[in-house]
């Protein structure tokens, strides 16, 4: 599946905003939404997410993941577009809630993550159903999750390794400043030698 859902009754999605985030405090009533909440429930698998917050000017990238260093499941749901010549495109949105007091330092809404003891709860659509699984629906309880400094290299796509989960060292962050800008030195006015031809130009 790729991230951005396209809903089902969209008749052209080059002409529709891919949707990777579903409100949990309206996803039951959006019409984007509420047919994936009741039947096309999914979880997505991950050591965590990165955020970015401003500081001096500049966005800082943190890792956000679980303090006990387990892996997370966010909750998410799917859908299939299907196109008039028989194409079909699998996408996923992200669930999310209301952050927690200490998470929303970073970020005022997180990704909701199901509890292990409740993914087959998350994950059965056999009811047609979704009130069973709305308590679920919820952010990380405060001091549940912890996040560090990382490397602006996660800004690039074509970096794509452990190291960008790793806290960010002093070196590493001195590194990563923007040198400041040189100073040009004022130009001179050339000066061309009268060749005693005299000019108007």
């Amino acid at each position: 599946m790729r991230w951005g859902l396209v809903p089902a009754w969209v008749k052209d999605p080059r002409k529709f905003t891919l949707l990777i985030n579903a409100r949990s405090e309206t996803v039951l009533d959006k019409p984007a939404f509420k047919n994936a909440i009741k039947r096309r429930r999914v979880l997505i698998p991950a050591d965590g997410y990165y955020e970015w917050q401003d500081a001096d000017g500049r966005k800082r990238p943190f890792f956000i993941h679980r303090r006990d260093g387990h892996p997370v499941g966010f909750a998410a749901l799917a859908e299939t577009w299907m196109g008039p010549n028989g194409e079909e495109t699998d996408g996923v949105a992200i669930v999310t809630a209301p952050a927690s007091r200490d998470l929303a330092a970073l970020h005022h809404r997180v990704p909701v993550t199901i509890a292990p003891e409740e993914f087959e709860r998350w994950l059965d659509g056999r009811t047609n159903d979704a009130n069973d699984v709305m308590p679920l629906l919820r952010g990380p309880a405060e001091g549940e999750f912890a996040w560090h400094e990382i490397s602006t290299r996660v800004n690039r796509v074509v970096n794509d390794d452990a190291q960008l989960l790793l806290p960010i060292t002093d070196e590493q962050r001195a590194a990563e400043e923007p040198k400041p800008a040189k100073k040009a030195a004022p130009r001179k006015a050339a000066v061309e030698e009268d060749d005693g031809q005299g000019s108007l130009f």
